[in-house]
């Protein structure tokens, strides 16, 4: 009886007994990824040695700005009433730029989107690819050069450029929809406008508010640059006076520009958390 027994344990040990063939095979190396990687490192050391870097000029910047930087402290307040208000007009061209390419985004985006729109989701995409694919500084050449120096530039290459952004998170939120809702939707002979009010429109509400949150605080950004070329703002401080070496007065442009953006982040984030528990 226990020979039995002890043949039959035996034969249920091989049996369960793991072959190397039940283990995972360890994933091996891709070799597009390989190539890739030695290709970039390559092309890195190439740019390298092609833009000839001169490092003991570097090094001696690097001494200069940390001395001008010293010169900032203690800041200049005198013209605070200037910075201050040059400070709101950085934040205005900010959000009337962003607030136009949020509405035109908007629309574009169930057109751009391939779930909802095959015929003309590529050729909206294609406008939109080149829209964000010019720098926010080139616009606001092209627009300065047409329209005079002023807010208005800053405002226009805010918005084109952004518009082109949001019309490619917007519409891959929408191409995130469930395709049953829209063929359970379509099923019920609703129309394409109401398939988009009543069955994408509220899965993609909160994305679309915290894409354009997000984007604001990017063109608070972009904002204060194009300031510096000649679009007013608070860029346009900084720039007179740097060109006049009045360290102290930039120190407290610094201070303001750090103390603006950092409160739109912070309400922007806090807005975005709210967003999301409500999601």
């Amino acid at each position: 009886m226990s020979t039995e027994w002890t043949q039959t344990a035996g034969k249920l040990a091989d049996i369960h007994r793991p072959g190397l063939s039940d283990f995972p095979r360890k994933p091996g190396r891709d070799p597009l990824l390989v190539g890739a990687a030695i290709f970039g490192a390559i092309f890195f050391i190439f740019c390298l040695v092609k833009l000839n870097f001169d490092y003991y000029n570097i090094f001696q910047g690097t001494l200069t700005f940390i001395a001008s930087f010293t010169k900032m402290f203690p800041p200049n307040v005198s013209d605070w009433k200037e910075i201050l208000s040059a400070g709101v007009v950085t934040l205005q061209v900010a959000i009337v730029g962003t607030v136009i390419a949020v509405v035109i985004a908007f629309f574009l985006s169930f057109l751009a989107a391939e779930n909802v729109s095959p015929k003309t989701s590529y050729a909206v995409k294609a406008v939109a690819s080149f829209l964000r694919a010019v720098p926010t500084l080139v616009w606001a050449l092209i627009f300065i050069v047409a329209v005079g120096l002023g807010p208005f530039p800053g405002i226009l290459a805010i918005g084109i450029h952004a518009i082109g952004m949001l019309v490619k998170v917007f519409s891959q939120s929408i191409e995130e929809v469930d395709d049953g809702v829209l063929e359970a939707m379509r099923a019920t002979g609703a129309s394409w406008l109401q398939i988009m009010a009543q069955g994408v429109l509220p899965s993609v509400f909160t994305s679309f508010l915290a894409w354009s949150v997000f984007r604001l605080e990017i063109d608070i950004g972009e904002s204060v640059i194009l300031g510096a070329v000649g679009a007013g703002g608070i860029g346009w401080e900084i720039s007179n006076a740097m060109r006049a070496y009045e360290f102290d007065t930039v120190g407290f442009v610094a201070l303001v520009i750090f103390v603006m953006v950092f409160s739109v982040e912070y309400v922007s984030n806090r807005l975005k958390t709210k967003i999301r528990r409500r999601a």
